[in-house]
């Protein structure tokens, strides 16, 4: 399905979408196949990613016995089969299952080392929490680029439980923000892009110039957001 939809992403639009990918319960030969399907559909980039065990975030992660066992392991066979563009994740409170911040950092070393070209972080919604990860890594010798992940809040009830279970903290000011918004979706929007916009451009005052956003297949409010950064869709 992904083969589907990012090659005609490519072909409808020219974009060149990039694919994601886990090791979760499948072989190294049925991820192979998977990668040579992509090489030979003209996708380049991929991020590849561990991927979250079947029973869900938190739980402990069980590789598949003739599996890839993580994803540094997953990055140098895919860049075994072909020259993609490779982004893994990056986590900047600290990947829940990572001991110490020692363990979290040196695991991102390994990604890049095995062939990613940058790192991807996880959702934040305080900048500082992403400058300081940056300085961690910087200080570790790793160079390549942290590209951050905006997480627009379309439901801020849904996201603030998804954010508790992969490790992201939500300040008591971005919910004093929403509070009271459940029944007012309108408001909830604006708000919502404002807050959004406001990480944005603090991020780009600071000579970030590359963004990731989580759309979680609801486009209108990024949309919206590119809107108020200047950006329109062609």
């Amino acid at each position: 399905r992904t083969l589907r939809m990012v090659s005609r992403i490519k072909s409808d639009t020219g974009v060149d979408a990039a694919a994601h990918l886990t090791c979760v319960g499948a072989t190294r030969d049925e991820v192979d196949a998977v990668v040579r399907g992509y090489r030979e559909a003209g996708i380049s980039r991929i991020v590849a990613l561990r991927g979250d065990p079947p029973e869900g975030i938190g739980q402990p992660f069980t590789p598949h016995p003739q599996g890839y066992q993580n994803a540094a392991d997953l990055v140098a066979g895919i860049r075994g089969i072909g020259d993609f563009d490779i982004s893994v994740a990056a986590y900047p409170e600290r990947h829940p299952q990572s001991p110490d911040w020692d363990t979290d950092i040196e695991n991102l070393k390994r990604k890049l080392g095995a062939g990613a070209a940058r790192a991807i972080t996880q959702m934040f919604f305080d900048n500082d929490d992403y400058f300081r990860f940056v300085d961690r890594a910087r200080k570790a010798g790793i160079t390549a680029p942290i590209v951050p992940g905006i997480q627009p809040i379309h439901s801020f009830k849904q996201i603030s439980g998804f954010a508790a279970r992969c490790g992201a903290s939500v300040p008591d000011w971005l919910a004093q923000r929403f509070e009271g918004l459940e029944e007012d979706p309108e408001t909830h929007a604006l708000v919502a892009s404002a807050v959004a916009a406001e990480q944005v451009l603090e991020l780009v005052d600071h000579g970030i110039t590359e963004f990731h956003f989580y759309t979680l297949n609801r486009s209108n409010l990024v949309l919206a957001l590119a809107r108020l950064l200047g950006v329109r869709p062609s």
